[in-house]
C-alpha cells in the first residue's frame, strides 16, 4: 500500500488474510490464477462466492441492512488486494456489483426483496442484456422492443456479447418502449427470469479460445410487468448509473497480481546461463516502468477512496480509472507475451529427438489466451475513445 495502516487497518487485512489462507483451496488458487479473462469460469466463480457468503463477505459494499459489511472504503480497498494477491478466483460482476446496486438505488421493496438475497448466497447467476449487433458504444439507438400487452411487456429482438448467459438465471436488459422523442426517453430497465420461453441463447467462441460471450434472441417473450425498474421509458438513468458500477472499482491490486506473474515469468526465461541475454535488461526496464503506471493508478484510487470517504461525489474517477487500468491490461498482457516467447525459444528442442515435447509451459497458454482477451478491455463498459469524450467534457464544462 502507497499509505500507511492504522493498527486497527492492519488487524482487519491480517484477519482477511487469515480466512483466505483457509478459505481458498488449490483448486480455487488454480481457477484464479487460470483466469485469463475478465472472471472466473462459472463453477469455480459461483463456489468462491458462495464461501464468501457463509463468511458474510460476499458482498461487502452493499448497505448493511441489505447484507453488507459497513466497511470503510479503505477496507474495501484492502480486502481487494488480499484476494487479488492470493489469486481468489475473480467473481462475476452481473449480479453483485452491477444489478444489485440498481436493485437497491430504484427497486421496490418487493423488487429487493425478490432478487437481492438469491445474488448474496449465490443462489441465482445473472447477466447483462445491453449491447446489440447495432448498438454498442452508442447505447441509445437498442432496437430490442418491449410492448406492454396487460401485466407483461412481449420483448422481440436480441442482445450481443451477454457475457456468461449460457449460465445465467436471470438478466437484466435494456429494451425500448417507445420510439417517441430522444431515443433516451423511451428506454426502460428490466429485470426477469432468463429460462422464459422464447429465449434463445448462441455461443460465440472467442479468439482466445474460451466461451464467455452469446448473443441473445428473445421471440414473443412474455415477462411480467412487475419486472420494470423505475419507470417506463426513464430506464436510461438507470442505466448511466449501472455503468457507473461496471466502470468503477479498484484495478489496481488485480494489476498488481498481473505484474507479479509477469516477474514470475521474466526470471524463469532468464534463470542460470540465460541471464547475461541482452534482451533481459530492456524487458526488466518496460516491466518497472508498467510498475510505476499501475503505482501510479494506485494513487488516483487512494484518493478517490478518501474523496468517497468525506462525502464527495467520484465524478468523472470511474472513467479515468477504466481508461487508464484496461490500457494497462493491455501494456502487461503484451509483455507477458513477450517473455513467454523469448522462454520458448529459449527451450526449443535442439533435434528431431525432442521435438514431440512442446516448449510452452501452462503460464505461456495464459499468456496468449490473456493477450486476445485483453484486446477487448478497451472495447468493453464503453470504448475508451467514449472515456476521453467523457472526461474531456467534465473537464471543459
Amino acid at each position: 500500500m502507497l499509505i500507511p495502516l492504522t493498527p486497527e487497518e492492519e488487524a482487519f487485512r491480517d484477519e482477511v488474510r487469515r480466512f483466505l489462507d483457509e478459505a481458498l483451496t488449490p483448486a480455487l488458487r488454480a481457477a484464479g490464477r487460470r483466469c485469463s479473462g475478465i472472471f472466473t469460469e462459472y463453477p469455480a466463480g459461483n463456489d468462491w462466492h458462495r464461501i464468501l457468503a457463509r463468511r458474510g463477505w460476499s458482498v461487502p459494499h452493499w448497505p448493511v441492512e441489505h447484507g453488507g459489511t459497513g466497511w470503510t472504503p479503505l477496507q474495501h480497498y484492502l480486502f481487494a488486494s488480499e484476494l487479488a494477491a492470493a489469486d481468489a478466483p475473480p467473481r462475476a460482476a452481473m449480479g453483485p456489483q452491477m444489478v444489485a446496486p440498481v436493485l437497491i438505488a430504484f427497486g421496490t421493496p418487493a423488487q429487493q426483496q425478490r432478487w437481492l438475497p438469491g445474488i448474496r448466497a449465490g443462489e441465482d447467476y445473472w447477466c447483462q442484456g445491453y449491447s446489440e449487433p447495432g448498438a454498442g458504444s452508442d447505447l441509445a439507438s437498442l432496437q430490442c422492443k418491449a410492448v406492454r400487452d396487460g401485466d407483461h411487456f412481449i420483448l422481440n429482438g436480441t442482445k450481443i456479447w451477454t457475457t456468461h448467459a449460457h449460465h445465467a438465471n436471470r438478466m437484466f436488459c435494456l429494451v425500448r418502449t417507445s420510439r417517441e422523442g430522444k431515443a433516451q426517453q423511451g428506454i426502460s430497465f428490466l429485470c426477469f427470469d432468463f429460462k422464459l420461453p422464447g429465449i434463445t441463447v448462441r455461443p460465440i467462441p472467442s479468439i482466445s479460445g474460451d466461451h464467455e460471450l452469446n448473443q441473445v434472441f428473445f421471440d414473443d417473450v412474455r415477462v411480467p410487468a412487475d419486472a420494470l425498474i423505475g419507470e417506463e421509458n426513464q430506464g436510461w438513468a438507470i442505466a448511466k448509473y449501472l455503468l457507473q458500477h461496471e466502470r468503477g472499482g479498484a484495478w489496481a491490486p488485480l494489476l498488481h497480481a498481473r505484474w507479479r506473474r509477469v516477474r514470475e515469468a521474466l526470471d524463469r526465461a532468464f534463470a542460470g546461463p540465460l541471464a547475461a541475454r541482452p534482451e533481459r535488461a530492456d524487458l526488466r526496464l518496460q516491466l518497472a516502468a508498467l510498475r510505476v503506471r499501475i503505482e501510479a493508478l494506485q494513487a488516483l484510487e487512494l484518493r478517490t477512496l478518501r474523496a468517497q470517504a468525506a462525502g464527495a461525489p467520484v465524478g468523472v474517477s470511474p472513467s479515468i480509472g477504466k481508461l487508464l487500468a484496461t490500457e494497462l491490461k493491455q501494456a502487461l498482457t503484451e509483455l507477458h507475451l513477450q517473455v513467454a516467447g523469448t522462454d520458448a525459444l529459449a527451450r526449443t528442442p535442439l533435434d528431431e529427438a525432442e521435438a514431440h515435447a512442446l516448449p510452452v509451459d501452462e503460464d505461456a497458454v495464459f499468456a496468449l489466451s490473456a493477450y486476445f482477451n485483453d484486446r477487448a478491455a478497451s472495447i468493453y463498459a464503453g470504448t475508451n475513445e467514449v472515456q476521453r469524450n467523457l472526461v474531456a467534457a467534465h473537464l471543459m464544462r
